[in-house]
């Protein structure tokens, strides 16, 4: 049950959720004096919610609490052929497929970083298109959702990536006449930006608000097949000051994330920026939000330069081995690598 449901006061439930209290499970074990300080009521204000809080909890056990419990449970084989039966999401970088064991995994939380210029965004980009490829061409003929905190989402760009996709489509298409009844590609540049679902996001209370809206939103448009925040640190890096508060509320965030990833079998991709840290006396480059983040996702993908050529790692991963692959971005969009790149600032 989320605190978005208590039978409260609409600004004690605004500043719960401001401050990470985002389920009745973040609030059991919390105290009243925390509380208070934490939302700058007084502790009677706090007691307050904590038993409203309690009461709601034990409701909600005492109603589906051990039917949820019998009826979560999964066999082994079934989860096995569930794992070999999941959709990816194609980058259009063979090379960087290859090593992601065929592309972005749905049901899964894929964390994305590197140096500014790597190509972040354009990934980004790339994947809210590429999700969008019909199922008569291998894809998933799914929509995605493009939250910006940053505002670094280009429609320009998004237009070119598009292009080129169904560019590519029609390529294939041409192809498969040789020897099968080809497949007509009815979809248009257009349509393509039409299914991207922007948001963008000024504040890390917005953030916040809209992520615990994207459940809502996602049952009404199930046809939604990615979500991708370009990027989850910005406004956590700029706006806190107290690090205990900022760990608990994106711990909260990266729990509603891997649940929404799971419950509406989407792929949920996360950029990330890069910070320094002093480790064995000199400072060294590491994905932001430290050492406790790097356990929210369930893969994580470094983006680094090596020399003038760019290159993408499996950092983490429960399933995939740790594997570099070069990739390019071009006009078209990410691509494999080629011999003469060179190093150009991108846009």
């Amino acid at each position: 049950m989320e605190v978005s449901s208590l039978p409260i006061s609409a600004s004690q439930r605004g500043k719960l959720i401001s401050a990470g209290y985002t389920s009745l499970s973040s609030l059991s074990s919390v105290s009243s004096s925390d509380l208070a300080c934490d939302l700058k009521i007084s502790e009677s204000e706090a007691v307050e919610i904590i038993k409203v809080a309690s009461k709601a909890s034990r409701l909600s056990w005492s109603d589906n609490g051990t039917n949820s419990i019998i009826s979560g449970a999964h066999n082994a084989w079934d989860m096995l052929h569930e794992e070999e039966s999941m959709t990816r999401i194609t980058t259009s970088c063979a090379d960087l497929d290859n090593i992601l064991g065929g592309g972005i995994n749905c049901k899964e939380v894929t964390e994305i970083g590197g140096v500014p210029g790597i190509g972040k965004t354009q990934l980004g980009i790339q994947l809210a298109v590429n999700v969008q490829i019909p199922l008569e061409f291998g894809g998933l003929g799914g929509k995605a959702i493009y939250i910006d905190t940053e505002g670094s989402f280009m429609v320009e760009r998004a237009l070119q990536i598009a292009e080129a996709c169904v560019e590519d489509m029609s390529e294939y298409n041409r192809f498969l006449r040789n020897d099968f009844q080809a497949c007509q590609v009815k979809m248009q540049p257009t349509d393509i930006l039409e299914n991207i679902f922007y948001f963008r996001v000024c504040s890390y209370t917005e953030q916040i608000a809209l992520i615990n809206y994207l459940d809502k939103f996602m049952s009404e448009h199930k046809d939604v097949k990615i979500v991708i925040i370009d990027s989850i640190t910005f406004h956590f890096r700029q706006d806190f000051d107290d690090m205990a508060l900022r760990t608990r509320v994106l711990s909260g965030l990266a729990l509603k994330l891997m649940k929404l990833a799971k419950d509406f079998s989407l792929a949920v991709v996360l950029l990330n920026q890069v910070t320094t840290k002093y480790t064995e006396g000199s400072f060294q480059l590491t994905l932001a939000l430290g050492d406790s983040w790097s356990h929210s996702c369930t893969n994580r993908v470094i983006l680094y330069w090596n020399g003038n050529e760019r290159y993408a790692y499996i950092d983490k991963s429960p399933s995939l081995r740790s594997a570099s692959a070069s990739y390019s971005v071009t006009h078209r969009g990410i691509r494999n690598s080629t011999s003469n790149v060179k190093r150009v600032k991108m846009m």
